[in-house]
């Protein structure tokens, strides 16, 4: 049995927890075991993981306390290092690089770095500290991967991209599940009594690197064009007041659907027209794959998926400069278009090698032969 030592699940069930997901689903059990070790009170799918047998392991949180985080993280590896041969370390800063700092102390051979985004999303004190670590990761990891060429630049300097350390890992999704079902579509815009509307949708964490505010105001505009339009807002986070007001301020409240957390996201994107993702900077958004699997269309930012990741012809990127009412008529005209077939989604995603079940069973492969 190969034993992963994971960190990179929190509280919030979003994009890296998501990917984390999407790959332990995938692997098979008999020849791999994870456990997760986790800094949050409350955990994402902490019930499908212990059900899948994987260990949950609370450790305090540096920010809370951070000399009772330091006792217990010694205490953990000191206790447990032996029983890995990898640990796997998902982040979106390298500002705290301690858990790595310990597998390395307590001698687990394997400690790979996953760079998840491609700019500070956090305080000046933990961008500081990122630029201190990025220095620094070269003599404490032994493997550097990126889900995105972005990401790496944000995380590795050029000589750890340019070496065989380095790894691109795709944010694969299980393409089927996502595969469109009019049906499906019918039922759920019938039961959200949006029947007769154009709906608008969007998940992210509302935070500001996903441009929310930005995206009520492209909202506004496109109200101006459909008058009978919604936009539906899957998610939650600290943003989400300052979002409730600017709706109001703009006059949209009765037509901005806040509908939190979901574990119904792929049926919910049935019932969508048109997906707009304005953010700021990404990683690699699984979103956007999951998106492109359902044949939505789409309209993002173009810095921030790259070439590689967009699979459908119906994913249009335009800057942010261009401003709120060009990005609405980018939606209506895709919203208008005739080169539409939902149902061809999964096959484009699949081609461009963005399916679970094959990049899961590579990845398996590579930690396999490290047992050799």
């Amino acid at each position: 049995m190969f034993n992963i030592l994971i960190f990179g699940m929190n509280d919030n069930p979003g994009g890296v927890e998501s990917f984390l997901m999407n790959y332990a689903r995938n692997f098979d059990k008999t020849k791999v075991h994870m456990d997760f070790l986790c800094n949050t009170k409350v955990v994402a799918y902490e019930n499908e993981l212990t059900d899948m047998g994987c260990r949950v392991i609370k450790v305090t949180a540096r920010r809370d306390n951070p000399v009772r985080y330091k006792k217990e993280m010694k205490a953990f590896f000191k206790e447990h290092a032996a029983e890995y041969d990898v640990i796997w370390v998902n982040l979106c800063s390298l500002a705290n690089i301690d858990y790595l700092k310990m597998a390395k102390k307590y001698g687990i051979p394997v400690r790979i770095i996953h760079s998840h985004n491609s700019r500070n999303m956090d305080s000046r004190l933990r961008g500081i500290l990122h630029k201190i670590n990025k220095k620094k990761i070269g003599r404490i990891a032994t493997d550097y991967w990126a889900c995105s060429y972005e990401a790496a630049k944000w995380f590795y300097p050029d000589k750890i991209i340019n070496s065989g350390q380095y790894r691109l890992i795709y944010n694969a999704i299980d393409t089927s599940s996502y595969r469109f079902n009019e049906d499906i579509r019918d039922n759920y815009r019938k039961e959200l009594n949006i029947e007769d509307k154009i709906v608008l949708g969007h998940i992210g964490r509302m935070h500001f690197q996903k441009n929310q505010s930005f995206l009520l105001e492209i909202f506004a505009e496109f109200k101006k064009i459909h008058s009978n339009s919604v936009l539906m807002l899957i998610g939650q986070g600290e943003d989400e007041d300052m979002l409730h007001e600017k709706a109001k301020l703009l006059g949209i409240t009765d037509s901005v659907m806040f509908m939190g957390i979901r574990n119904d996201v792929k049926n919910l994107l049935m019932a969508m027209d048109v997906f707009v993702f304005p953010s700021l900077f990404e990683g690699l958004s699984v979103v956007a794959m999951e998106v492109q699997s359902s044949g939505l269309p789409a309209v993002a930012s173009d810095n921030v998926i790259p070439d590689y990741a967009v699979a459908d012809e119906n994913f249009h990127r335009i800057s942010l400069e261009r401003g709120a009412a060009d990005w609405a008529k980018e939606a209506d005209l895709l919203l208008k278009s005739d080169d539409i077939n939902r149902k061809n989604g999964v096959d484009k995603v699949k081609a461009a090698g963005f399916d679970i079940v094959s990049q899961a069973k590579d990845l398996q492969d590579w930690f396999l032969a490290k047992k050799c």
